[in-house]
């Protein structure tokens, strides 16, 4: 079969032959992909540089997507860390992580929203108690996943959502929208939750902000972080865990039960079949995978299909 295989981290993956899959137990079947998002997720397992990464290599990259059992049945399927990824003609999926599709549903619609709606809508969901009526700052509003977190905290009920981007002027969808720099106190002054996709330098900065402008110290602030496209690493003032009542907490798929992690992908499944969560998508064949990489630019999420 062939497939997107990556042979050193950080290069683009190369279209080439790949091994057959091969089931190795009950709970597996062989699946024919018929769609896989080029994510940021996807571009750093492919780098290396994901917190989950190994050393293997080749890598077949891919973390999701949309295919068809063999009894002809369509899913949308997660994949465990593996070197044997989605971005292939076929891959061997865990139907314990498998979500039933209707057979109407459109595969490329649906592998390019999961990916960048699942973050929040399991922070939001598992990470966080968010109550309606409350109010959400997302650090990295621009990003794909950061941009579908409006929408997610808007459709779970949030009374107010605020984008914070380097470029505020491309926030789409938010009551309002700010900058990194010092707007984010008042921005932050009354927030009840932080997503935070950003991390690193711009993470103590925003604390640095919204900290001292805290217009009361007993609301609870809870940060929860999510992506790290700003830096993997972020120093935290120590005056911010003491000073007001701020909770930080993480969010990915390590932090989560399997079970209620694969409940909230049917859930969230279900919504985007409905079309309540949509991203502009465009399909990109699997043999073109390496002008798909070096496309960084594309406004669209691009969608490998075999």
């Amino acid at each position: 079969m062939k497939a997107a295989i990556v042979t050193t981290f950080g290069e683009p993956p190369v279209y080439a032959d790949a091994p057959e899959p091969v089931a190795a137990s009950g709970d597996e079947a062989v699946v024919e992909v018929l769609a896989a998002a080029l994510s940021p997720r996807v571009r750093s397992q492919a780098a290396g540089t994901h917190y989950t990464s190994g050393e293997d290599l080749p890598l077949i990259p891919g973390i999701d997507g949309v295919g068809r059992l063999p009894d002809g049945k369509l899913v949308y399927f997660l994949l465990p860390d593996t070197n044997r990824g989605a971005m292939a003609e076929r891959t061997v999926v865990d139907l314990r992580r498998t979500v039933p599709l209707p057979a109407s549903a459109d595969p490329v619609a649906v592998a390019a929203v999961m990916n960048a709606a699942m973050a929040s809508w399991v922070a939001l969901h598992r990470r966080v108690k968010m109550r309606r009526g409350a109010r959400v700052l997302i650090l990295g509003a621009t990003g794909s996943a950061g941009s579908r977190a409006i929408a997610v905290a808007r459709h779970l009920g949030a009374r107010e959502v605020i984008g914070a981007a380097r470029d505020p002027e491309r926030v789409r969808g938010a009551d309002r929208a700010v900058g990194l720099g010092a707007e984010l106190a008042e921005a932050g002054a009354r927030v009840d939750i932080v997503l935070d996709f950003l991390w690193g330098d711009v993470t103590r900065d925003a604390l640095y902000a919204i900290i001292p402008a805290r217009a009361d110290e007993e609301q609870l602030l809870t940060w929860v972080q999510i992506g790290s496209m700003a830096g993997l690493e972020a120093p935290i003032p120590s005056a911010a865990l003491r000073a007001v009542n701020l909770r930080m907490v993480g969010s990915g798929q390590g932090s989560v039960p399997g079970r209620a992690y694969r409940k909230e992908v049917g859930s969230l499944a279900k919504e985007v079949v409905r079309g309540t969560f949509s991203v502009p998508a465009r399909a990109v064949p699997l043999s073109d995978v390496a002008a798909a990489w070096a496309n960084t630019a594309s406004p669209e999420r691009l969608v490998l299909v075999p």
